[in-house]
């Protein structure tokens, strides 16, 4: 019967596309156990200031060692090591900083200990690690670990976060981010991101300089019990149930690892933020040698989020907060008030005038006089209320009374404030009007601020002109390099497609690029593709598809294509350069892809590492996320197999020949069209996990033939690793390829409705929800 089944179901595979209708938020996690790291070794050990190389990643992405601060000491920490800026992700001792010549050692019975110059070990670092370790390692998770002799985890960086997560690193029940003090002070900071064990996400505040702690941002836990804030390799974090079912997202925004660093911190003014950094430079420019702030901060506005009747706000009291256009909050002072302390602004502001006499306050009120603040007000410290009264009055009011710090009206109300000041805030949203009563200035005082105005104004000046004539030169600069660029050969634009950048070739020109299209590359269903080379200075290679049998309909589908195809950038497609469209010429233009197509990739003699053969599985459902969900035209790819995915010189998955592709009709909604999980990227999925064609002949057992059956084989009789049984890396992750397999013969169930949709396949296959046992792929069948 198995034969049988076989033969049947190779006859459907060739009747029945494989179409695809995937979609990927994410990568999954590493395990320790299958990623390749550098060992450190028992009795290892690094001195704080004598110049030892920390213990870097295989990749050297991160590094573990000693971080100078600036001259208070040293920070046993792991940073991003290939960027200028050496961003610290996890700390051991932020609270204590080591001195020079301290130490870190991996001691002989398998401890992490960090001792001070006179080898006692440094308080609050205890948690470092427990003895019994039989090495250590810095992963390319930025993940330091110390594992067993067995293999197993023993203590990992990642249990034990400071401010900052990483992809794959998670926040567990109970678990808390703490922020810095200041920007370049890592000790303890005044506020925590906290998954309480009730599941509710939550920001709190002390309330300096008192000790209460204040929510000023919460998940809420009406949404249900969440057991782990889950931050995936795509940017997603979310919150996930004991269940694992996803109760609600905290950011949502795709990002590339491989492109990109990326990182989630609570910052020392109480945001938590998603970074970003380019890993490399892009045509010939340096990228700013800073982050950059994903547009979703949390919360968007922290100088109104903080607000409580105890307690100073978002900055000191008697100060208050504005946000800037960067989205960063920024502490300052109100007129008549200057900082206490000039390094840490947050710490508020003092009076530079003398209060006025709460005895003889009728003599006093015209030694002072009010100053208007727009769009201001210091909520929770009013004493008194006023309704149905002008802003005169209140400002009246406000001078004659010695208590009155600061008056705010809006709406013929006035509220009268006694001070300190506290939440303290500046924002267009707020319609509140603030008048600080402030002492006036005598003579004197207003001679000597006039005359440190003026020599302010001359060196503004002095300043202005030399700004001027260096934009002077600026400009010139410019004209001559757009001058100079107009000059240079550029490739005519024939008949360019409206709302797309590709560039319409002749016929001639491509012949003249390809050789008389003498290097074939490979040939698929619609004809064959040659690799060619254009001219100009940047002599860039293409690939040119040469359609062939093209009339009828043939024309209209190849119209579609360029036009959707234009329409879409991706890192994960093959980009469309341009194309020809001259008499019974069709010619489609694409970039080329240096390493070749994955099938002559995974099916070669050499098998490619577990590693990059699962990035390559992230790749190509990214790409068919893009095409399925974010284009302006949802497509779907009926023809996913490995020959249609090409490889890039950094061995990037790249989904290339959408001659196949259909488009959803705009009235159709995915409801009515039951998108569900996709056979052809199940197929893939199984082909990378194992290396091996889908259906292959020339195996030692018939009942291998077909691969697919094989696995389920397997899987049913509890014998995955005979899968990956000649794959060591495979072997020692077994967890995933247990869960991948799973994944994909759900995906290649020959009944459609039993394809679980694409989110719930998401979700399994980052780990977040249970991947339930799957059904006989071929029940359907047998039923019939």
């Amino acid at each position: 019967m198995r034969c049988l089944r076989i033969q049947y179901l190779h006859i459907m595979n060739l009747q029945l596309p494989y179409c695809f209708c995937f979609f990927l938020l994410l990568q999954l996690p590493f395990s320790t156990n299958g990623q390749a790291y550098r060992n450190v070794s028992l009795g290892s050990s690094l001195t704080a200031a004598s110049g030892d190389l920390p213990w870097t990643s295989p990749s050297g992405e991160f590094a573990f060692g000693f971080q100078q601060v600036g001259d208070a000491g040293y920070l046993l920490a792991i940073w991003f090591n290939k960027i200028p800026e050496r961003t610290i992700v996890w700390s051991a001792n932020r609270n204590n900083l080591a001195q020079s010549g301290s130490t870190v050692q991996l001691t002989a019975d398998g401890q992490l200990v960090l001792n001070d110059q006179s080898g006692t070990q440094i308080r609050n670092t205890a948690y470092l690690g427990r003895s019994g370790a039989a090495y250590g390692a810095m992963l390319d998770t930025g993940n330091f670990v110390l594992s067993g002799q067995a293999g197993d985890t023993l203590w990992q960086s990642f249990d034990q976060p400071t401010d900052t997560l990483l992809p794959t690193q998670n926040l567990n029940s109970g678990a808390q981010l703490i922020a810095p003090y200041r920007e370049k002070n890592y000790s303890d900071g005044r506020f925590k991101l906290t998954l309480q064990r009730d599941g509710n996400l939550v920001m709190n505040v002390t309330a300096y300089p008192l000790t209460a702690s204040n929510a000023y941002w919460s998940i809420g836990s009406s949404i249900g019990s969440g057991n782990q804030l889950f931050f995936n390799q795509s940017g997603y974090m979310y919150l996930v149930a004991r269940n694992g079912t996803i109760l609600d997202q905290v950011f949502s925004n795709p990002v590339s690892l491989q492109d990109l660093y990326l990182r989630a911190t609570i910052d020392y003014d109480g945001v938590f933020r998603q970074y970003v950094y380019p890993k490399t430079a892009s045509g010939g420019k340096n990228w700013p040698m800073n982050w950059t702030t994903l547009p979703k901060s949390i919360p968007s506005n922290i100088c109104l989020a903080i607000s409580f009747p105890f307690g100073s706000g978002a900055c000191g009291f008697n100060s208050y907060c504005k946000i800037g256009d960067d989205q960063r909050p920024s502490c300052r002072c109100p007129p008549g008030y200057t900082f206490l302390d000039q390094n840490d602004v947050r710490k508020g502001c003092k009076q530079n005038f003398i209060s006025q006499d709460c005895g003889h306050p009728s003599q006093e009120t015209d030694s002072f006089e009010i100053q208007d603040m727009l769009n201001t007000n210091f909520p929770h410290t009013d004493y008194e209320l006023f309704t149905s009264v002008d802003e005169d009055w209140c400002r009246r009011s406000c001078l004659s009374d010695c208590y009155c710090a600061v008056a705010t009206f809006m709406d013929r109300t006035c509220w009268k404030k006694r001070g300190p000041l506290a939440n303290g805030v500046t924002d267009p949203g707020i319609s509140d009007k603030a008048l600080m009563k402030v002492r006036k200035r005598n003579r004197i005082e207003e001679l000597a601020q006039k005359k440190s105005a003026k020599k302010s104004d001359q060196s503004a000046l002095i300043i202005s002109g030399s700004v001027l004539l260096g934009s002077s030169i600026f400009l010139n600069v410019l004209y001559v390099f757009f001058t100079n660029r107009k000059k240079q050969k550029v490739i005519p634009q024939h008949h360019a497609m409206r709302d797309m950048n590709l560039q319409n070739f002749t016929y001639n020109e491509l012949e003249t690029a390809t050789g008389g299209f003498d290097e074939e590359l490979g040939r698929g269903s619609f004809g064959s593709v040659y690799k060619g080379v254009l001219g100009g200075d940047d002599k860039q290679i293409i690939a040119v598809k040469k359609l062939e049998k093209m009339a009828g309909e043939g024309e209209t589908e190849f119209k579609t294509e360029v036009k959707v195809i234009g329409r879409t950038n991706h890192k994960n497609l093959v980009q469309l350069v341009g194309f020809c469209n001259e008499g019974q010429h069709r010619l489609l233009v694409y970039e080329y892809m240096s390493s070749g197509s994955l099938s002559n990739y995974i099916f070669g003699d050499s098998r490619p590492n577990w590693h990059r053969r699962m990035q390559i599985a992230f790749g190509v459902a990214r790409g068919l996320l893009y095409l399925h969900e974010e284009c302006s035209s949802q497509i779907i790819h009926c023809d996913i197999k490995p020959q249609n995915i090409l490889l890039d010189e950094s061995f990037n998955a790249r989904i290339s020949d959408f001659g196949l592709a259909k488009l959803l009709k705009t009235e159709q909604s995915k409801t009515t069209t039951a998108i569900r999980g996709t056979k052809g990227f199940g197929i893939l999925l199984l082909e990378l996990v194992c290396c091996r064609r889908n259906f292959e002949i020339d195996v030692s057992e018939e009942h291998q033939i077909v691969l697919a059956d094989w696995a389920y084989d397997c899987f049913k009789e509890g014998k995955l690793d005979l899968l990956v049984e000649e794959d060591e890396e495979a072997m020692e992750d077994m967890k995933r390829v247990e869960r991948f397999v799973m994944v994909a013969i759900w995906c290649i169930q020959e009944d459609p409705c039993l394809r679980p949709a694409m989110k719930k396949v998401v979700q399994m296959l980052e780990g977040g929800v249970q991947v339930s046992v799957p059904p006989d792929p071929s029940s359907f069948i047998s039923s019939i």
